[in-house]
C-alpha cells in the first residue's frame, strides 16, 4: 500500500488530521485530502514535509 497518514503541525507536536489518505490535491490555498474508506476532508495550510519512507505528510496551518 502506497497511502500516508496526514498530521498537522501544532506547537511542535504531530496531530494526526487523517490516516490512510489516497489523494492530495492543492486548490486554490487549500488542500483537499480523501483517504481510501471515502472520507474528505480541506485543510487550509500548506504542505511542510512528506515521508514517503515513513508514509506520513505534514501539514502546517497557514498563519
Amino acid at each position: 500500500m502506497c497511502e500516508a497518514n496526514a498530521y498537522v503541525l501544532k506547537n511542535g507536536q504531530e496531530e494526526l488530521y487523517l490516516d490512510n489518505v489516497d489523494i492530495l490535491l492543492p486548490e486554490g490555498g487549500k488542500l483537499y485530502l480523501k483517504n481510501l474508506f471515502g472520507v474528505q476532508k480541506t485543510f487550509e495550510g500548506h504542505v511542510k514535509e512528506i515521508s514517503l519512507l515513513k508514509h506520513k505528510i505534514i501539514l502546517e496551518e497557514n498563519k
